[in-house]
Formats: C-alpha cells, structure tokens, sequence
C-alpha cells in the first residue's frame, strides 16, 4: 500500500489538486487556449535557457527581499491575480489572501473573484493590488476603481489582451459555470449581471462578451490612468512597442504576460520576449513578468533577464486546493526555498546581484 504523495514540488501539488478538485473546476483552471501550445511553451522556454553560475562566491548569507512600486515584498514572488477561487476551496480568496501576506509578498486579486475586494483587503497583512477590465459601460468600471481604492487597494492591474476571451475548448466541451452559492462578488454590486447558467458552448466566454468593451484603445488607458489615485499596472504585453506605449500613456509596471496561455494559441512564450521589453522601457517603469514559473531557477532566469518579479498563478490555486491557506503557503515556500538555492549555487547573495550575465556571460 503506498503512502499519499508528500508534496515536494509545485509539479505534485498539481497531482493533488486534481485528485481534489471536480473535472469542470480542473480544466478551467488548468486549460489553455486552442491546442494549448502557448501553455506549453510558457513552460517549456524556460527549460531552454542555461544558468551559467559563478563559483567562489561568498553565499553564506542570502537576502530575497525587493520592492515592487515602493512596497516592500520578502521575496520577488507575487501572487498572480486567477478567478474563481471558490471553486477550489470552501475560505475562497480570503485563504489565498491570508497566505500571501504571512509570506510578506503582493496578492493581486481578480476581478473575477468569488470573494469582494472590501472582504479580502480586510483579510490581509500585506498589499492587495486589484486587477481590472475595463467594461463597456465606463461608469461602472469608475465606480469599482472607486471601491478598489477606498478598500485600501495600493495599485490597479489592468488586463489588456482580453478584447474577447479566447477559445477553451476544455471549457466550451464542459459548458463551464459556477456552482450554486459561488457569483462574481466584484461585479454584481456594480449592477452588472453575475455569470449565468449555460445550455451550450461557455458560459464564460459569453459572460465577458456582453460586459467587456472590445472597442478599447490607447485612449482608454489614458482614461484610466486620469481616473485612478494609484500606480496603474498594464498586464498582457508580448511585443516591447506596446510597452513602449504602455509606459508613455501613464503605466508605472508592466505585466510581460501572455494570459497563461488562455488567449491566443502560439503567442509567444513570456520569458522569450522579456528581454526586448526590458530594453525598450529602459527603467521607466518596473516590467513583472508571468507564465510558466514553476521552479525557483525560473525565477532566477526571469530576474537575470530583467523582471523585477514574477507572478506565480495556477501553483497557487494548486496549493489552495490541496490544503486551503496552508496549502498556499506550502507552495509559495516551495519556490522561495528553491529561488534560496538557485540563488546559492549561481554565486549570488540578493537580487540585485542577478544580472544578464548568467544567462549570457
């Protein structure tokens, strides 16, 4: 008789969390757009860069601490803002929220939750940065700025590569929709409707096709960056143009961010277009970079070629299934005890001391 898998690796909390979690809830989590090659490929990329580490080096004493827009985090390791927690664990966001903050870093929480945002800035013990779509009615989408901000949200997230949702077939051949008791919390009091039953196709997609405004422009960020009161953050940038223009229309971070591979199949991988942007925005703004991030060498990579910090997304939800606030916390020690290593055996005592060269000496 064997014994139940110890979770050693975010690999295997992944293991469990599909013994855990129901078939619908799984592959929405887990799914990608199309054939699912941009999924694979967020991952995959990393694999292919070399770490060229330095030796005799003085580790002996290592510190992961770095600020991201003038908050001070423990480690460069955010928690990436996913919908739908509820479907992964009874304490929703609330769990996840409680863990990032014992582990001193940034939640960032979803438009798309099932927890409100007054609810899970309440729970925290550090920052909560709000993610954001802009819908097609603007006064609604002032209004939940508004709420965002009197919360005690310390920044916006505005997701940019979600014109329309893409096309999940795993969720389109299970017609996804939330259990009974969950709803979007974030956006009902605002007047918009919540997520509805579905007889065919997604009801997701069908969802943000009849609140988000396909129509958006440079303008709008604009808009927005003269409504908000706190740093705007622009996620979903794959092209260092578009960062470019990110930046000049008011951005103070950038997300490099392909959605998780959940919007336009063959996209690029993240960690592949990195280095462009970062060269292209030239320090005037911090870039933050998601997908893929599963081992702390990936982390490493990320920083040696120019993210200030990753957002770590699906792992999270992994933990929150396998174990609640635990279980999150589980998973965020995981990669910073790795990071800790990679650390080490690269020859580096901080961040700061990461550069290019370990990656092109």
């Amino acid at each position: 008789m064997t014994s139940p898998l110890e979770p050693i690796n975010l690999d295997d909390f992944e293991t469990l969390a599909r013994e855990k979690l129901s078939a619908m809830a799984w592959a929405y989590y887990a799914s990608g757009a199309h054939d699912e090659v941009t999924l694979r490929e967020n991952r995959a990329a990393f694999d292919r860069i070399s770490l060229h580490y330095r030796v005799l080096q003085d580790v002996s004493r290592r510190d992961l601490a770095t600020t991201v827009l003038g908050s001070r985090v423990s480690m460069p390791i955010l928690v990436a803002p996913t919908a739908f927690h509820g479907l992964a664990h009874p304490d929703r966001e609330l769990a996840t929220t409680r863990a990032a903050g014992k582990a001193g870093t940034v939640m960032i929480l979803s438009t798309l939750a099932t927890s409100s945002v007054e609810e899970v800035v309440a729970a925290a013990s550090g920052p909560v940065w709000f993610q954001l779509y802009v819908f097609k009615d603007r006064a609604a989408t002032e209004a939940l700025v508004r709420r965002a901000e009197r919360a005690g949200a310390k920044a916006l997230v505005l997701t940019v590569d979600a014109p329309l949702l893409g096309r999940r077939e795993r969720d389109v051949r299970n017609r996804f929709q939330l259990p009974p008791g969950l709803r979007v919390e974030n956006l009902v009091p605002e007047g918009m409707s919540d997520l509805p039953p579905t007889a065919c196709d997604s009801g997701l997609a069908a969802y943000f096709a009849s609140l988000l405004d396909p129509a958006l422009t440079w303008k709008d960020l604009e808009w927005l960056r003269g409504v908000a009161r706190v740093p705007l953050v622009v996620k979903g940038i794959v092209r260092a143009d578009d960062a470019a223009r990110a930046v000049d229309s008011g951005a103070q971070a950038i997300v490099v961010s392909n959605h998780g591979g959940r919007q336009l199949d063959t996209s690029p991988a993240t960690i592949s277009v990195l280095p462009a942007i970062v060269e292209r925005v030239a320090g005037r703004a911090e870039v933050f970079l998601d997908g893929g991030v599963r081992r702390g060498t990936s982390v490493l990579k990320a920083l040696a070629l120019g993210a200030r910090a990753v957002l770590v997304g699906r792992p999270i939800l992994w933990g929150l299934a396998v174990g609640g606030e635990a279980g999150v916390s589980a998973v965020l020690d995981v990669l910073r005890t790795e990071l800790d290593l990679a650390l080490a055996l690269s020859g580096c005592t901080n961040v700061a001391s990461v550069g290019r060269d370990l990656i092109e000496p």
